[in-house]
């Protein structure tokens, strides 16, 4: 009888993986949603090069969405293959790609340029209101594999919702895996890179790098992390450069008491009023550099020194061989000569800290595109007043707003009687984001108010000073 049940799974099993298919787009379907709605699991969705102005949902298929990168690792296919989800049938799921019905790590998006999503209207599954998240990738209760991609220029936008999160990716309530991307230019108001809420997953070999916007919950612009997940949460061999925000942490954030292994990255040029690269007191961080320094084994304060667009290591760089030394985390070795690493890792195969180190490592993009320097540019879609950061406070927080116009603006801070105590900004301001730090050492513990007046705007937030 076991024998017969053994031979039955054995011809079932070569029944589902005969039916697999490649379908391929455009030449057998002139969409890439047709093709996944005509696929079944196990199927491959071949997409040539072009431009296709989609908002694709994988509809629970264990497929694997792919550009003919995967056939030889022709980098120019990652380019020349792009989803842009700038034209949505509905302007309230304009996701590039959205996965939500329980996909599977057999689930791969790769060789893509994902860009021109501007989120999706989502209703925060643990009673936080209605957000705009996922402006390029929304992923939720399913843990897909996103590698090999390109994921920039999308944008969440700010209207009618409480926030915006997850400029990039939104990943929530899952596992996700996220390997070997670039990932900049995108924005949101909190999390612009990537978003980890209750979610657990592994996120290794990215370069995020040039993301900008955030000025919410902490910032968070590269990772945004908030609430732990039954499975663990590891940041590995990632770069992280360049990234800016308008409070907290343009690099990671994590609340209070999420846990995270945040190993072998480099946290360089991030940029906000703090300047502080990394926070969360719960996280075990270990063989990173970090800018500014932070404590915990084998971390460093050295400047990476990059030689390319791409964030390569120079041959001097101090991050080489200085990553983890245990053999698990050891660069590819060079198959002519094994005692070294094989590009783009260097020296030997101990792993070199950043997006070109570790097992994972590999070359993710033959040419980057450069951006402007948003901090300048950033244009609101509103006036808009944030809330204080931290809060509690003790003894100074940053408070945050964004004008749509040039306007006069009076930000002001009272007490739990109405009584004004200090006057923070009073003058005529032009559009754009501005953060204003509040120094409350000389007030006594308790509740105050924050009022910003901007013509006809008018909006007061409740702050907690505690000493």
């Amino acid at each position: 009888m076991k024998i017969l049940q053994l031979v039955c799974i054995i011809i079932l099993a070569f029944s589902l993986t005969a039916k697999a298919a490649i379908r391929n787009v455009p030449v057998q379907y002139s969409t890439i949603q047709g093709a996944i709605n005509s696929s079944i699991n196990g199927d491959t969705v071949l997409v040539q090069p072009g431009t296709y102005f989609e908002n694709i949902n994988f509809r629970g298929k264990n497929i694997v969405l792919t550009s003919r990168y995967y056939q030889n690792n022709d980098y120019s296919f990652v380019q020349s293959t792009i989803i842009n989800g700038s034209t949505p049938a509905n302007p309230d799921t304009a996701s590039c790609v959205v996965f939500h019905n329980n996909e599977d790590s057999t689930t791969v998006l790769q060789g893509f340029t994902i860009t021109g999503g501007t989120g999706t209207k989502w209703t925060d599954e643990h009673g936080a209101g209605l957000f705009r998240e996922g402006g390029g990738i929304l992923i939720a209760y399913c843990s897909p594999v996103i590698q090999n991609n390109i994921i920039t220029g999308n944008h969440c936008l700010f209207e009618g919702v409480v926030s915006t999160g997850g400029g990039a990716l939104r990943i929530g309530d899952c596992y996700g895996r996220v390997f070997n991307n670039i990932i900049t230019d995108n924005s949101a108001r909190y999390g612009a890179g990537i978003v980890l809420n209750y979610a657990g997953g592994e996120y290794r070999n990215n370069v995020i790098y040039k993301n900008y916007g955030s000025l919410e919950f902490g910032a968070g612009t590269a990772f945004w992390l908030n609430s732990n997940y039954s499975r663990p949460r590891i940041i590995e061999n990632n770069t992280i450069v360049n990234n800016t925000a308008f409070i907290g942490s343009p690099g990671i954030v994590a609340f209070s008491g999420v846990q995270g292994i945040i190993r072998n990255n480099i946290l360089w040029g991030n940029t906000s009023p703090t300047g502080i690269q990394l926070a969360g007191s719960a996280l075990t961080v270990r063989y990173c550099d970090i800018q500014g320094g932070f404590s915990g084994a084998g971390n460093i304060n050295i400047a990476p020194e990059f030689d390319s667009s791409n964030y390569y290591l120079k041959n001097n760089s101090s991050c080489i061989d200085m990553g983890d030394s245990s053999l698990i985390y050891n660069d590819p070795p060079d198959p002519n000569n094994t005692a070294n690493a094989m590009w783009p890792s260097r020296g030997t195969v101990r792993n070199d800290i950043g997006a070109y180190g570790g097992p994972g490592s590999k070359v993710i993009a033959n040419t980057v595109v450069g951006i402007q320097n948003h901090q300048e540019s950033l244009s609101p879609e509103k006036f808009y007043l944030a809330q204080n950061f931290p809060n509690p406070f003790n003894p100074s927080t940053v408070i945050s707003y964004s004008l749509s116009e040039g306007i006069y603006v009076s930000l002001k801070i009272y007490n739990s009687l109405g009584k004004e105590v200090a006057a923070l900004v009073n003058a005529k301001q032009n559009a754009g984001v501005y953060s204003v730090k509040f120094d409350g050492s000389t007030l006594s513990t308790g509740i105050y108010f924050y009022r910003l007046t901007a013509g006809e705007f008018v909006q007061t937030k409740k702050m907690n000073l505690i000493k």
